[in-house]
């Protein structure tokens, strides 16, 4: 059968991105589909106020909530996906993450995988991203075959007294590992790059600068924009994809394939799924073991700000190191608790975004008095937590798990400011319509019937169909996903270019 492609890949963030360039050697005819553009150079890719109380980048979508209300879920659409924003933080899963293990309020489930089959993905993944960091460092980090592609990026002078204070405090911080080229990053504009896009091509390794990039390289690949994926066609039996059904400037286009694969973000690729339900798939397609949508997890998080007015903070990126000795055994209840790093630095502007009852001098001040920070525990997956549609919209029915745990956390993280000097502490505990660390809803494995693709990401139903991006995660660890997903994308692109 003549094809338009070999492969169409729907998605160009972390897993599509990382698939594409996994592929591109191969000659194979690839086509990245992409529902936005890319995302033009201007003054307020740098400005705090233009992105955090302006909202400049923010899109008008809205979904519901479990309550029946819209809210905007902070979803990115452009070249890159929402890896044109994220904090650039690429971790391994540790060790344990990939096993069953007791949490304060729950189990998780593991993998069924150990992570030695995906120590060398890892490893491509973080040359491919430059990642910056230091082995050797966290106690909690899992063996490598081999040291960080770059050093880390180094503390500003007012983080290494904040560092030397919390080793006094008995911690043990240690360096993010970072796809981040600070010298390329800095001489576009003084800010830190948490919430703030790459527009000039280098110093933040996002989606688009980094592996779509060296994919376009290639010939045989291609890119198309504007283009929203409504629907994936099969044949009448459905054994196999046959097309994607785009909508583009107001038109619907049939494009046709030999494989498909699907990294539109955990919570839009179910929703495609879904949507794509036909007689022979009536519940949706790679939906035989009712598992699309179902487990959707999205990390209990926190901001804290720990401020002391004899310590100026006068960084501007911050955002270099973390401690994890609350990550996999608290020392009194003996059980995961979760990760603590820094945020970029809150200036004034984005203080005075979050609380707007600060007058901004009052914002300014203290933020030269604050250091920012981010807490992370895991979220179980639960089947009853889930993404569903109805017609044209997303419901988005997160029951959040394992809160207990992510209190702890707070408390422990509380106790170790206060003993590293900063005596006041405030904590803001982020929502059940937060969806930055999405995943979890086409989950990964073995059994066909309690998963929806193998392990190497291909459907167990539909043999030419394969999801890359986060929604395969069968559990939410406690650390940032971007690095897993391009792992995995990596893995199954070794497999998929087997096929075709």
């Amino acid at each position: 059968m003549t094809t338009d492609s070999d492969v169409i890949i729907i998605g160009s963030g972390i897993g599509g991105g990382t698939l594409a360039s996994a592929l591109a050697p191969s000659g194979a005819r690839i086509l990245v589909l992409e529902r936005g553009e890319h995302l033009p150079d201007s003054p307020d890719a740098r400005d705090d106020i233009a992105i955090f109380e302006r909202g400049v980048y923010r899109s008008t979508e809205e979904w519901y909530g479990s309550d029946g209300k819209k809210f905007l879920p902070g979803n990115y659409y452009y070249v890159g996906g929402n890896s044109k924003f994220y904090g650039a933080v690429m971790y391994r899963y540790r060790a344990e993450d990939f096993r069953a293990r007791p949490h304060l309020q729950g189990a998780s489930p593991g993998w069924d995988m150990p992570y030695e089959v995906m120590e060398p993905w890892y490893a491509r993944a973080e040359a491919l991203f430059k990642v910056r960091g230091a082995a050797g460092q966290d106690p909690t980090e899992p063996p490598r075959s081999g040291p960080f592609p770059y050093p880390p990026v180094p503390d500003e002078p007012a983080l290494q007294k904040v560092r030397a204070r919390l080793e006094r405090a008995g911690v043990h911080p240690s360096s993010l590992p970072l796809a981040i080229d600070i010298n390329a990053w800095l001489r576009r504009g003084q800010t830190g790059w948490d919430a703030f896009p790459n527009t000039g091509g280098a110093g933040k390794i996002d989606a688009e600068v980094g592996p779509l990039a060296q994919a376009l390289e290639h010939p045989n690949v291609r890119l198309m924009t504007g283009a929203q994926v409504i629907r994936l066609e099969t044949d009448a039996a459905g054994r196999q994809v046959t097309a994607a059904v785009i909508r583009r400037n107001g038109r619907e286009e049939r494009l046709t394939a030999r494989h498909f694969a699907v990294a539109a973000g955990a919570v839009q690729t179910a929703a495609l799924l879904l949507r794509s339900a036909n007689a022979a798939h009536p519940t949706g397609l790679a939906n035989g073991s009712d598992q699309v949508g179902r487990n959707f997890m999205n990390h209990n998080t926190s901001a804290m700000i720990t401020l002391n007015p004899f310590i100026r903070n006068d960084s501007v990126y911050q955002k270099t190191f973390c401690f994890n000795d609350f990550y996999s055994d608290d020392p009194d209840v003996h059980a995961p608790l979760g990760n603590v790093q820094l945020l970029g630095r809150i200036t004034g502007n984005i203080l005075k975004a979050q609380v707007p009852a600060l007058t901004r001098p009052l914002a300014r001040l203290m933020a030269n008095r604050a250091f920012g920070w981010f807490l992370t525990s895991e979220d179980l997956p639960n089947p009853n937590s889930r993404v569903l549609v109805r017609g044209d919209d997303i419901i988005m029915d997160w029951q959040r798990s394992n809160m207990d745990a992510h209190h702890l956390l707070i408390k422990r993280t509380k106790q170790v400011m206060k003993k590293a000097g900063f005596p006041v502490v405030l904590v803001r505990i982020f929502g059940n319509k937060t969806t930055s660390h999405q995943c979890g809803t086409a989950r990964l494995g073995s059994n066909p019937g309690a998963s929806v693709v193998d392990l190497d990401c291909r459907s167990h139903d539909i043999p030419n169909l394969w999801i890359t991006d986060a929604s395969v995660l069968p559990t939410s660890a406690a650390v940032n996903p971007a690095l897993t997903v391009a792992a995995l994308a990596l893995k199954a692109g070794s497999k998929m270019a087997a096929q075709i």
